[in-house]
């Protein structure tokens, strides 16, 4: 089995304020059937109130980021699916219930985990 990272930017969500519940609902739907079928690893929304800050190995910490990432938001979740093709159905219901074209990325293969 392999773990897949399903996401989108918060910038994706061009919805209208009346079809917040709509979209809510339908997605938390898609999370239920995941969770029901036993593929559902991990999910949520970044939180854009708590900075992103950066670690050095020697434990110091810099309020700071990767410049690619400093603008980095949205919802994600992690399956963990038997396919590629899997993973792409999964997206797609995610994708209908979000309105929002979602990201689909593979996890490279830990041996120990």
């Amino acid at each position: 089995m392999t773990k897949y990272l399903i996401s989108f930017p918060a910038s994706a969500m061009n919805i209208q304020a009346e079809d917040l519940a709509a979209v809510s609902h339908d997605s938390h739907e898609v999370i239920r059937e995941a969770k029901q079928a036993g593929v559902y690893v991990f999910g949520g929304g970044i939180n854009e109130a708590t900075g992103a800050v950066m670690v050095n190995g020697d434990g110091t910490v810099k309020n700071d980021t990767y410049p690619q990432t400093k603008h980095f938001n949205g919802g994600f979740c992690v399956l963990e699916l038997s396919s590629r093709e899997a993973a792409i159905e999964w997206a797609a219901k995610l994708a209908k219930a979000c309105r929002c074209a979602q990201e689909l990325r593979e996890f490279g293969f830990d041996p120990e985990s």
